[in-house]
């Protein structure tokens, strides 16, 4: 194509579905940049960490739900374009609620392209994944051209649902407005690798959670693993195009747009082993520890399906925050151990994509972004010191002040071992506590100066943990 730099968006309309997210908002941003009339984000939520941005740059947010018709008529109403980004299911807990990903990645589509048929929508753009046509087998530099992985196969019914979706949305491609006024929906569906960036809110944080809590310790299949990524400002870019690519009045074109019903890959380009471009560096910076055990795919597989099993147990409670994020499921194995990668010939060729930020800068804006979020956090140790500290002052306390009835007298007669008397075993335990409180109120009043946000944080868990706590405060004075 050979289009301006904002052909088909100024002076029209858009709605963006998911637009408080972390993609939705960006193209929200770059849409109201580039000049768009009007663009509207419908999201379920009320506010995110975008929100903010998005008001100041006169985006209208819309609270709605893409699995309630209703909701998308509110949105939808003479908008010019869409970009179907809404989606459940794509990582942790998500994974396993099946009744949830299908009401949203399937009936949520179904409606979208209902309200778009039913308002003469002209446009859209509909946000996909390499899984429709990945689902654990090797692929090398493949292309669109590859059929759908069948839906009987997927491991995860995120994977299955969007396989639906997208099929659903390109055949509907060409189907005239019920206004019958001419006008005809065109559609086109971008197929993004996994996504990083500033903000990423589905998988870094999880993986980035897991290893300050100490329990990030293992990798998945062999470094020579190569697997896409794609920055999120070229996802934006991808999707602009694709949405140009959907005009039917081009010179030359009438009538029959370029991206009609197609769809595309988008990456940086530069396939790479995720541990070694992201995951290590990430870690490294942020001084966590790296994983230390490589483990095969078949057994990940059979670790991911026991964490299935155990966490379906618990599906009614599954959107309960005391249940913590599962360490790994069956699609992730795939994700991350076996070589899937494609080309964005078909992209570069037919919307003009080339990828405007290389994966080095990406890589550096991401992790600046998670060190300055750090220093705006509270650090402390791993779980492990947490466990330590905690049983072995809960025992001490039980074997030197109760009765020894039960367990606790197996932990008095190891603490008399230890401290030969019960008169310095009182005495430990009052020093230590003594120690613990003194150590708190210093960590309260440095906090005060050094991190004050974090204050009542690391007065408590100083308190509990005592120099375990305090010595990550000190190194933030210092630093």
């Amino acid at each position: 194509m050979h289009l301006s730099a904002n052909e088909g968006i100024e002076g029209n309309r858009f709605v963006v579905t998911g637009g408080l997210g972390f993609v939705g908002s960006a193209l929200c941003l770059e849409l109201a940049r580039r000049g768009a009339e009007e663009v509207r984000s419908l999201d379920p939520r009320l506010s995110s960490p975008w929100s903010a941005d998005l008001l100041h740059a006169g985006v209208r947010c819309i609270q709605g739900d893409v699995s309630r018709k209703k909701d998308i008529e509110k949105a939808l109403h003479g908008a010019d374009c869409v970009f179907h980004l809404a989606s459940y299911g794509m990582s942790g807990k998500e994974m396993l609620q099946t009744g949830r990903v299908d009401e949203v990645n399937i009936n949520g589509t179904c409606n979208v392209l209902d309200v778009c048929y039913e308002f003469g929508v002209k446009r859209l753009v509909y946000v996909s994944t390499y899984n429709v046509v990945f689902g654990g087998k090797e692929i090398v530099n493949g292309n669109e051209a590859l059929p759908y992985f069948p839906l009987d196969d997927h491991v995860d019914p995120y994977g299955r649902s969007k396989s639906v979706a997208e099929q659903l949305v390109l055949k509907s491609n060409g189907r005239p407005s019920k206004k019958k006024n001419g006008v005809r929906l065109y559609t086109c569906a971008i197929r993004p690798a996994a996504i990083y960036g500033p903000g990423e809110e589905r998988h870094l944080p999880r993986i980035l959670s897991l290893a300050k809590m100490g329990l990030l310790l293992f990798k998945v299949g062999s470094p020579s693993v190569k697997t896409d990524w794609v920055y999120v400002e070229n996802l934006v870019l991808a999707l602009i195009l694709a949405s140009m690519g959907l005009l039917d009045d081009i010179p030359g074109r009438e009538g029959r747009p370029v991206a009609a019903g197609q769809p595309y890959f988008i990456s940086d380009e530069s396939p790479v082993n995720t541990a070694g471009f992201i995951i290590n560096p990430l870690l490294r910076s942020l001084d966590y520890d790296l994983p230390k055990i490589t483990i095969d795919v078949q057994h990940a597989l059979f670790m991911a399906r026991s964490f299935w099993v155990v966490y379906t147990l618990f599906y009614p409670w599954l959107n309960r925050k005391w249940l913590p994020q599962p360490l790994l499921l069956p699609a992730e194995v795939y994700k991350i151990g076996v070589t899937h990668y494609f080309s964005t010939l078909k992209a570069r060729q037919e919307l003009g994509y080339v990828p405007m930020v290389s994966p080095r800068d990406g890589l550096a804006a991401t992790i600046a972004y998670w060190q300055e979020r750090k220093k705006r956090e509270l650090d402390g140790p791993t779980m492990y010191v947490w466990l330590f500290v905690v049983i072995g002052m809960s025992a001490l306390f039980s074997a030197a002040f109760l009765p020894p009835v039960g367990p606790v007298g197996w932990v008095r007669a190891f603490s008399l071992f230890i401290f030969q008397s019960m008169w310095t075993m009182r005495l430990v335990f009052l020093v230590s506590v003594a120690l613990h409180v003194g150590e708190g109120i210093y960590a309260w009043h440095l906090s005060r100066k050094v991190d004050p946000r974090n204050s009542k944080g690391w007065f408590w868990q100083t308190l509990v943990l005592g120099f375990f706590s305090l010595r990550y405060l000190l190194k933030r004075a210092r630093s």
